[in-house]
């Protein structure tokens, strides 16, 4: 910037917060195992790869930013279901994969924690469905034959 002095960018390079990497464990007996830094109040906010439990066995191993999943990363719920895929705000959003306890699964797009737009669902018996997702709703899917 016109007017800085080296003195000004020295302090705003000292300024970055140190990404530290250790075990967290939360008033409420949640885990964290990761990297993360310090709030300007002393908090941690995980920042970077880490592996947060829940008590209940959920498990996020993954890319955080600003103390939310955000990035690539695998959500492991208590019932087997799993998604992997990219998050944006603790959401899924982005090309991912959910696979239901029974499974079944659909592969494609994601916005805001729903299916939407391109993918497929593949059911329990292997039958492939291919199409514009929105949301619950899918009209006009394809069925994929796979002739082999």
């Amino acid at each position: 910037m016109p007017g800085e002095s080296k003195k000004d960018k020295k302090q705003q390079e000292d300024d970055k917060p140190v990404i530290h990497s250790g075990i967290y464990i939360f008033p409420n007996g949640d885990k964290y195992e990761g990297e993360f830094i310090h709030g300007s109040d002393g908090s941690v906010e995980r920042s970077g790869q880490g592996i947060h439990t829940t008590t209940d066995g959920t498990v996020y191993n993954g890319q955080w930013g600003s103390d939310k999943m955000n990035g690539q990363g695998k959500l492991s719920n208590p019932s087997g279901a799993v998604y992997e895929g990219c998050f944006n705000n603790n959401q899924f959003h982005g090309r991912g994969k959910y696979t239901w306890p029974n499974n079944s699964f659909y592969e494609g797009e994601f916005q805001e924690n729903r299916m939407e737009g391109e993918g497929q669902f593949t059911d329990t018996e292997g039958q492939v469905w291919v199409g514009t997702f929105r949301y619950k709703a899918a009209p006009g899917l394809k069925f994929k034959l796979n002739l082999d």
